[in-house]
């Protein structure tokens, strides 16, 4: 079967041919039809990321969506080692399977499940977001942050308000939902932009945040906590959820910073939300796209393109790879 394949640590997939899976008892066997190129399945195809394999050669892919041998349209996730999503067939656990609803096409269903299931989980397994409560989404300008915004507001925060590094993506938000929107350029060569932000965010948290969801971590992050201990009401629990790493920088922060408020850190992903509440987060996605009118922009690209489109710049689309083509 034609397959993205690695044979080794930090390498771009090529394209290629590979033996196909047979599914073993308590296995699904699924002809994939599309998956969706994530920063998870980027992170686990170079062995960055955590729950990594390092099985080679392989097929890259964490998630996607496809049929079963009985016909059935179901979302996938984790196949079985060496076998991955972006391929004509994967073989996976059937517990790792869940339905599909009418109405959702196969291409919105794979670029929407992973950073929808992020944003959902961290919202309602971890943070326990509650009606009328406002969300911070730092780092909303990319497609999980994007929608962030507006599962927030679906899941009933009174108020979202938005941060990011390009001001004319973050200005853009406010369609998507978000109430107020803070762009921020930090330069540690000059103060100013930081004291230029932390006077916006310490704005934001004297009327009071409930959520904070991060997809960036380092300076924006650290600059948030700290101006949510100088300016927060005092007593107000501030949830602070670590989804992402998307700065690659370091978070330095002093000891200051958490006795001086009631700052809750915590983080969001696999391992430290149950599998099937993962599983679940992305059910709650999947009901919602049509009555929320969620919005993800998405390209679809033929698999065999896998090699040049790996490392490409695609601005706010989700890449989606179809196999086969």
């Amino acid at each position: 079967m034609k397959a993205a394949i690695i044979t080794g640590l930090n390498q771009t997939p090529v394209y290629g041919d590979f033996a196909e899976p047979v599914a073993d008892s308590g296995e699904e066997l699924i002809a994939v039809t599309a998956a969706a190129l994530t920063h998870l399945t980027k992170s686990r195809a170079s062995g960055s990321h955590y729950s990594a394999d390092r099985v080679f050669p392989a097929v890259v892919g964490v998630d996607g969506v496809g049929k079963t041998k009985d016909g059935r349209r179901v979302y996938f996730t984790l196949p079985a080692a060496p076998f991955g999503a972006m391929a004509e067939k994967t073989r996976v656990r059937s517990s790792h399977c869940i339905p599909i609803p009418d109405g959702l096409d196969d291409v919105t269903a794979a670029a929407i499940a992973n950073p929808g299931m992020s944003c959902w989980a961290a919202l309602v397994e971890r943070a326990r977001l509650q009606p009328g409560e406002t969300v911070l989404v730092n780092g909303a300008t990319g497609a999980a942050g994007r929608l962030a915004v507006q599962v927030a507001k679906h899941l009933g925060a009174t108020k979202v308000i938005a941060t990011g590094r390009d001001q004319d993506a973050v200005e853009k938000l406010t369609a998507f939902g978000a109430d107020a929107v803070i762009p921020f350029h930090l330069d540690d060569s000059d103060p100013s932009s930081v004291t230029k932000y932390e006077h916006a965010l310490q704005e934001q948290f004297s009327e009071g945040v409930d959520v904070v969801l991060d997809y960036l971590w380092g300076k924006s992050a650290e600059t948030i906590m700290i101006s949510a201990a100088k300016a927060g009401p005092e007593g107000r629990a501030i949830r602070f959820v670590q989804i992402g790493e998307m700065s690659n920088q370091k978070v330095e922060l002093s000891g200051a910073a958490f006795r001086s408020s009631a700052l809750v850190l915590m983080g969001s992903g696999i391992n430290s939300v149950p599998f099937t509440a993962l599983l679940a987060a992305i059910r709650g996605v999947f009901q919602a796209v049509n009555p929320a009118k969620l919005k993800i922009y998405t390209k679809a690209v033929p698999l065999s393109q896998v090699e040049k489109t790996w490392n490409a710049d695609t601005g706010p689309d989700r890449v989606v790879f179809l196999p086969g083509k």
